[in-house]
């Protein structure tokens, strides 16, 4: 065949081509059934998008995604809030998660988990605000029957639990703090008691709402105990003072005896946006929803920590959301969640 021909045949074959897609995009009459099943899909979806308020929860075995899928059960109603539990890789994250990710109002977060944002983002406690306080997280430095005093942990084994969960961020946050230079081990904890009972770890680091199963129900050899840390000024922006008793841990601290410690408030968060915004107003229909429903997350079937939440617990470095602020200072608050 001659390149002339050769030519011209391919011509027409593309030709063809472009005639053929060209006709597959030729619009075509919607029929009234086709219009009014694409109108139905776009009021659904409007419907269902106009008060979801995406929550980040945080890994998927830990406590705070419980709390957000428990808030979603209580606030939920339908076609007028749709809470979204979104898992994530811990407190840290979450931070991040509602500082950049899309579809994220709000989050469980850890306080101190905003110091590491402190240098990267300015100002950083005026673009976050906080709706609710739901419950301390304690420290608990749990130690060998050899270690007496966090002096004698410097440069011993310490285990952090996994990465992402409270410990592993707060717990080397607080021993910088406290001037503690450990061998730090980031290991699952129930791997890290073991090794703890043969000696190979020095002590172990939880930073959770007591009491503890590991503590409370596991059986510990005379001298295994939790170590006092002391409240004081370097504590001030972030944490709250706290104490371990008998009443918590019956066989490890001694009846009329009280260990001190520090504890980290874990909070529903928001971010700061602006008043007239569509976020905003989907967030102040959540503290609604949440705040007059608080009795029910304190009833029977839901986590028995919501019996312990205060409505009007502060939190430190930190300003409330605005239309929180207001429901409570509404006459029909009353004394609602006002359970400490």
């Amino acid at each position: 065949m001659s390149l002339i021909k050769l030519s011209s045949t391919i011509a027409v074959a593309v030709l063809g081509l472009q005639l053929a897609a060209n006709a597959q995009s030729l619009p075509t009459r919607e029929t009234p059934a086709a219009a009014a099943t694409r109108k139905a899909d776009t009021a659904a979806k409007e419907r269902i998008n106009a008060w979801t308020v995406g929550l980040a929860g945080g890994l998927i075995e830990g406590a705070p995604l419980r709390l957000a899928a428990e808030m979603a059960r209580v606030a939920n109603e339908e076609d007028k809030l749709h809470v979204l539990p979104i898992v994530t890789r811990g407190a840290t994250e979450n931070v991040n998660s509602l500082l950049y990710l899309r579809g994220v109002d709000a989050a469980i977060i850890n306080t101190d988990a905003l110091e590491e944002y402190k240098a990267q983002v300015p100002f950083i406690e005026r673009r976050i605000v906080y709706v609710l306080n739901l419950f301390p997280s304690e420290l608990h430095i749990f130690v060998r029957p050899e270690i007496r005093s966090l002096e004698d942990l410097k440069g011993k084994k310490v285990n952090f639990n996994t990465q992402g969960t409270a410990a592993a961020y707060s717990g080397p946050l607080i021993f910088s703090r406290l001037g503690l230079n450990v061998e730090k081990m980031f290991i699952p904890h129930q791997v890290a008691l073991e090794q703890m009972k043969r000696g190979e770890i020095s002590a172990v680091v939880f930073v959770t709402s007591k009491p503890v199963d590991a503590f409370l129900k596991g059986r510990w050899d005379p001298g295994f105990k939790f170590l006092a840390v002391e409240y004081d000024a370097k504590f001030e922006d972030y944490y709250l003072p706290s104490s371990i008793d008998t009443t918590d841990y019956p066989s490890l601290v001694p009846k009329g005896e009280r260990v001190a410690t520090i504890a980290v408030p874990t909070i529903l968060a928001a971010y700061n946006w602006p008043q007239q915004s569509d976020r905003y107003r989907r967030v102040a229909r959540l503290v609604d929803h949440l705040f007059s429903r608080l009795d029910r997350l304190q009833s029977p079937g839901f986590d028995p920590k919501w019996k312990e939440v205060n409505l009007r617990a502060r939190v430190p470095s930190l300003e409330r959301f605005r239309p929180a602020q207001e429901w409570l200072d509404r006459p029909q608050a009353g004394t609602a969640g006002l359970s400490q």
